[in-house]
């Protein structure tokens, strides 16, 4: 028998085995760095399969499965633990039992389905050469990013793994599907905190205050020529502010200060930098000029993720003979960010989607949603998959 048919048969017969623990982690999600029992349940897993394993960056493991076919390199595989702080409603039977705690960005899919790799190489590691490394990484969905941790505690070290793989959940592609993008795929994610002072005053005497809620508004608006006016029309940039509020105010009341949150994103590591600095330039300036003082702060968020060019075909051409060339498809350039990008600028990386979907069942809410569900079939994709990268990669 083949290989590729190995882990397509390792792939089908663990299938339940994922969906069940895909289904215990959605049941008791948890927020980022305080994953203690999910990482206890993948310990235990791990134990169950015969594979040591070694806790990391607090609330995160890593393992390792020797191929039985000699040595070789390492090859790292890496999954998200943890939840978002939305409320679910969905009915399932595996619905999420931490009351405003839910799995609403499939880490439980991506947690399981590497559990699922594990598995899988555990049958056929007499089949493969070299290691292939399991990361599991905490807290993804919060600054300063788990993947920062992990690499701080050695993930990537004794030996550097010749190449990384990642995989996330994507609702707009069916399951049994996946895609790619070679190349810089996702932007840097910077968060902005920006106060506008001014001075209160009566809404009916409004020379006689600094009315920071105008002040705010010439802001917004000024900001956006950063965007239109100064970066280069070829480089995607955002500036968005999501959330606005003072600390008062009334019909009639002009409050003393305004609090702004938004986001800096980016695909250019030097022009972000060059934005925080314009930014801040003119936010002070314009505060200062209409009679306040602005201050603001930037959450130096996640970098912008490339992915390897030549390893990002290499593993499209081979999804495409493990699945099929109907069932890979590539991709556009994305603004949302991710903490793999810390990876892919310490060693040769591909992060890539796989396929949720199921319209006829109703499976179509994005994630970050409160009705967020997959199609479980993507846990028989997954799984095969990135096994298959894996070995491939160490048998090449």
């Amino acid at each position: 028998m083949s290989l590729r048919n190995k882990i397509q048969d390792a792939a089908d017969l663990s299938l339940a085995n994922t969906s069940e623990l895909r289904r215990h982690l959605h049941q008791y999600p948890e927020l980022s760095f305080a994953e203690y029992e999910t990482q206890q349940f993948i310990a235990d897993r791990l134990r169950q399969l015969g594979i040591a394993h070694q806790e990391i960056a607090g609330t995160g493991l890593i393992a390792e499965v020797a191929g039985g076919a000699g040595a070789g390199a390492v090859v790292a595989l890496r999954a998200d633990i943890d939840a978002l702080p939305i409320t679910e409603v969905n009915e399932a039977p595996y619905a999420s039992k931490n009351p405003g705690v839910m799995h609403a960005c499939g880490h439980d899919v991506h947690t399981a389905s590497l559990l699922g790799v594990a598995e899988i190489l555990q049958s056929v590691r007499q089949d493969f050469r070299g290691k292939v490394r399991f990361l599991f990484q905490p807290g993804e969905e919060k600054l300063p990013g788990g993947a920062t941790l992990m690499i701080k505690d050695g993930a990537l070290k004794n030996p550097v793994p010749a190449a990384i793989f990642g995989q996330h959940v994507h609702p707009p592609l069916a399951a049994g599907k996946v895609g790619f993008r070679p190349g810089v795929y996702m932007a840097s994610t910077d968060e902005l905190y920006l106060t506008i002072r001014g001075k209160g005053g009566h809404g009916a005497m409004p020379h006689n205050a600094v009315d920071p809620i105008v002040i705010s508004a010439h802001i917004i608006t000024a900001v956006q020529q950063l965007i239109s006016r100064n970066t280069d029309p070829t480089l995607p940039a955002v500036i968005t502010f999501g959330r606005i509020e003072s600390d008062g105010g009334a019909t009639n009341v002009i409050p003393n200060s305004v609090s702004l949150l938004g986001t800096l994103r980016t695909l250019d590591e030097d022009w972000r930098k060059e934005l925080h600095v314009r930014l801040e330039k003119l936010v002070t300036g314009m505060a200062k000029s209409m009679g306040g003082e602005a201050e603001l702060r930037i959450g130096h968020g996640y970098p912008f993720l490339k992915n390897d060019e030549q390893l990002t075909r290499w593993a499209f051409a081979e999804a495409q003979q493990f699945l099929g060339e109907d069932n890979v498809v590539e991709l556009p350039i994305r603004m949302t960010g991710e903490d793999f990008a810390f990876y892919t600028h310490h060693l040769p990386a591909c992060f890539y989607r796989l396929g949720v979907r199921n319209e006829a069942r109703g499976i179509t809410s994005s994630v970050h949603t409160d009705t967020f569900d997959v199609d479980e079939a993507c846990l028989r994709t997954g799984p095969g998959l990135m096994a298959w990268l894996a070995v491939q990669k160490l048998n090449g």
